[in-house]
């Protein structure tokens, strides 16, 4: 906002102020038990004007911070949980946790989870594509028993890992872009430290956290579960389609954009004007939902003599009803953050590691980190993170290899250290059935120490390259 008013705060009384509104936070939350979306909201309004923010300004920032942060993840939500119903409830989840379970084995289970989740992971953003696994996540948590926690955590951390360190995911990409590193070579490098941070810091560390929590339930988020008889179920080739649809859409962007940065393909070529269309993560996922409801409920429907009639329209609503209120909390989040950021508490701080003289990896990522922990988006911290860090970069004599292990190491940096500024914090918090000190426990203990470990393996690349 151009014309934002406001006042002059310290930067110790910033920061004091930002402790007080956690604290106050989570008080409302754990102990009054205050519903988050109420508590997110007024703790918000109430940070604002302590921070200095005129009356005039704070509903704007507040209401500028929620819409921003909605418009992002509501249509992802949305469709992904429309798409999750769809296999959930047709038997499509059942066909895969089969073909799953007599690949790998019941005891590897929640490796095999993992590794989908990994694959799965790789061009879709960590919200959607963890939604649309949910069902398979479920089914195979119900059908061998044991804790639920068991079986999601590990595939949490493959989406972490996957959207905190490699193109095409917006962070590592955007802070590839400002440092002028070279993608290609930014995906290599992320995979080189990506998987072993994935799996010691991720996997190994989420089953670790799995055994302290023996009894959680499955939720019933997306639905009552349905045993679907075994010759009404779609086909494996089906579900692998309209699984694979958003895959192959968004990889179609990814490329026809790529080739237009590097001229391969101009801006009016027709390829390059339809990948942006339908290769945009919204439509994907929404052309993707649509193909679901014919190939996975209409078709096999009307094979079977079966009515579709209002069915279809009672399946959605049955799929978007339960997921309002994560919308509502996750866009809450988002005014928190928006107003933290708005204080500038993360850009000073971050201003201040840089100018410490520290080596140039380590002050990246205190650099990044500062900006997750003030504001809570990993999007913006890693963006924010790479221009305040890439004068330093392209003053330097540094190789390729060594910029590409600074890109990774402010993607480490931005998905580690989440709280309750971090809309990412309540949306899986709430698809899981966690409360909010479970989440810390769990989902923000698993992205901080993928972030240390990737850190510390960015680290070492980078001193070998540079």
């Amino acid at each position: 906002m151009e014309d934002l008013v406001l006042a002059d705060r310290p930067v110790w009384l910033l920061l004091v102020i930002a402790v007080v509104a956690i604290a106050v936070l989570l008080f409302l939350i754990i102990k009054a038990r205050l519903h988050a979306f109420f508590s997110l909201l007024i703790v918000a309004v109430l940070t604002g004007l302590a921070a200095g923010i005129g009356v005039g300004d704070v509903i704007d920032v507040v209401i500028g911070g929620f819409s921003t942060t909605v418009g992002t993840v509501a249509l992802l939500v949305g469709f992904g949980a429309v798409l999750g119903r769809l296999i959930e409830i047709t038997g499509g989840a059942q066909v895969l946790a089969d073909k799953m379970l007599d690949t790998f084995g019941e005891k590897r289970a929640p490796l095999a989870l993992a590794v989908a989740s990994l694959f799965y992971a790789f061009p879709i953003f960590l919200d959607a594509g963890f939604i649309v696994m949910l069902p398979v996540i479920y089914t195979v948590a119900r059908r061998l028993g044991g804790s639920f926690m068991l079986y999601v955590l590990p595939s949490i951390a493959s989406f972490m890992m996957m959207h905190a360190l490699l193109p095409p995911h917006p962070g590592p990409t955007a802070a590839a872009t400002v440092m002028g590193a070279d993608v290609g070579l930014v995906i290599v490098v992320g995979l080189l430290i990506g998987l072993p941070t994935w799996y010691f810091g991720g996997y190994l560390v989420a089953r670790a956290i799995s055994r302290r929590f023996p009894d959680t339930p499955v939720p019933a988020l997306l639905g009552e579960p349905r045993e679907v008889p075994a010759e009404e179920r779609p086909g494996f080739s089906a579900i692998l389609l309209v699984l694979l649809m958003p895959l192959v859409l968004i990889f179609f962007n990814t490329a026809l954009s790529t080739m237009e940065s590097t001229g391969s393909v101009t801006a009016e070529n027709v390829l390059f004007q339809l990948s942006r269309l339908i290769g945009a993560t919204p439509v994907a996922m929404a052309l993707s939902a649509l193909v679901a409801m014919v190939m996975l409920f209409v078709l096999p429907r009307r094979r079977a003599g079966k009515p579709v009639g209002g069915l279809l329209e009672e399946l959605v609503d049955d799929a978007l009803a339960p997921v309002c209120s994560i919308i509502l909390i996750t866009g809450a989040g988002g005014a928190f953050g928006a107003i933290l950021t708005e204080t500038g508490i993360g850009g000073e701080v971050a201003e201040g590691l840089d100018q410490m003289g520290l080596p140039l990896i380590i002050a990246a990522y205190l650099v990044t980190m500062a900006m997750r922990i003030a504001q809570g988006s990993a999007t913006v911290a890693a963006t924010t993170g790479a221009s305040i860090m890439a004068p330093a970069v392209m003053a330097g004599d540094f190789g390729t290899i060594a910029v590409a292990a600074v890109v990774v190491a402010i993607g480490a940096a931005s998905i580690g250290w989440s709280h309750v500024n971090d809309s990412g914090f309540w949306l899986i918090g709430k698809f899981c059935g966690f409360d909010t000190v479970t989440t810390f426990k769990t989902w923000s203990v698993v992205g901080t120490t993928i972030s240390l470990l990737g850190f510390a393996l960015s680290s070492v690349v980078f001193v070998i390259a540079a």
